[in-house]
């Protein structure tokens, strides 16, 4: 277990300042935008589709023309919960509808105007809606993945539950597992932290809200990454999760990917040869039977901090 309860104040700061951890967090927020605007001019979408009552509540689509049964990869942002937008977080769309993957990118609500239980009402609507209701825009998947990153890799853990997904009142079988990047899944010491002052959680709703404490569906696949340039903090929260799922049957795959801090890691969606890009086709082209065999011809690796490069 962390001792993070007997750090000085400080130093619990320094450990989830992920911005701290980059020269020019400005020129890392940048660099989203500039690599997803032109994926509006060069691949066929829908932008801004509401998929709830809400002004935020938008998706952007990238199906797959004639194809609406194509795998699709949903991707949730960062951001802390109160930074970034769906417009920020489609820079992978190309890449994966050019190897036959369609894309959605989630928009919701930022803190501290919606608190992280309405913001996580928001995607699991968006989820649910894109699973029913999506496919006049040429998206009817039969094998979904869910990723985020940072805040958006908490975000699509919460959504990995059986918990919610009983509530969302998914089809069976819907999702066909989890790509989890840098993410935060224990909330009690972001809770003591400067971010929560746009959360605004209390001790009970920051262990609610955890997904430490919310596992996925056993017979999901996951793909946990962390950055080499990440702090020992969030390290740390990834490794305890994704080895809480392995310790319940999940089939877990975990990367430290070389070179990459917390912001550009999710970049490697764009090159089709990354360790990131390569581990989410495996998850997305999958079916069943497949998933199977490779389960039983693979012996699982406890993950930990130091994992595989």
């Amino acid at each position: 277990m962390s001792d993070w309860r007997t750090w000085p104040q400080a130093e619990l700061e320094r450990q989830y300042d992920a911005r701290g951890t980059v020269p020019d967090i400005a020129l890392e927020l940048k660099a989203y935008r500039d690599a997803s605007t032109p994926m509006y001019a060069l691949t066929p979408c829908w932008r801004d589709v509401a998929y709830g009552p809400g002004p935020d509540e938008t998706v952007d689509l990238f199906p797959l023309a004639g194809h609406p049964d194509a795998p699709l990869l949903v991707f949730i942002h960062g951001g802390y919960w109160r930074a970034l937008h769906s417009q920020d977080s489609v820079f992978m769309a190309q890449q994966f509808t050019s190897h036959g993957v369609a894309v959605a990118a989630i928009n919701y609500t930022l803190a501290p105007q919606a608190t992280l239980a309405q913001i996580l009402k928001q995607c699991q609507r968006a989820v649910a809606w894109l699973q029913k209701y999506a496919t006049p825009y040429g998206i009817a998947p039969k094998r979904t993945v869910l990723a985020g990153s940072s805040a958006g890799a908490h975000l699509a853990a919460m959504l990995l539950s059986p918990d919610w997904h009983d509530e969302g009142q998914l089809p069976p079988k819907s999702l066909n597992g989890g790509v989890l990047l840098s993410g935060l899944y224990d909330l009690e010491p972001v809770q003591q932290c400067l971010p929560n002052t746009w959360l605004n959680l209390n001790v009970q709703e920051a262990k609610r809200l955890s997904p430490i404490a919310h596992l996925p569906d056993p017979r999901l696949p996951l793909y946990v990454a962390v950055a080499e340039q990440d702090t020992d903090e969030f390290k740390r929260q990834s490794s305890d999760y994704a080895a809480a799922c392995h310790a319940q049957g999940n089939l877990v795959t975990w990367h430290t990917a070389p070179q990459r801090n917390h912001f550009d890691i999710v970049l490697d969606w764009m090159d089709p040869k990354s360790h990131l890009f390569q581990a989410t086709m495996a998850l997305l082209s999958e079916t069943p039977e497949q998933k199977i065999k490779r389960v039983s011809s693979i012996a699982p690796v406890q993950p930990k901090i130091t994992g595989e490069k």
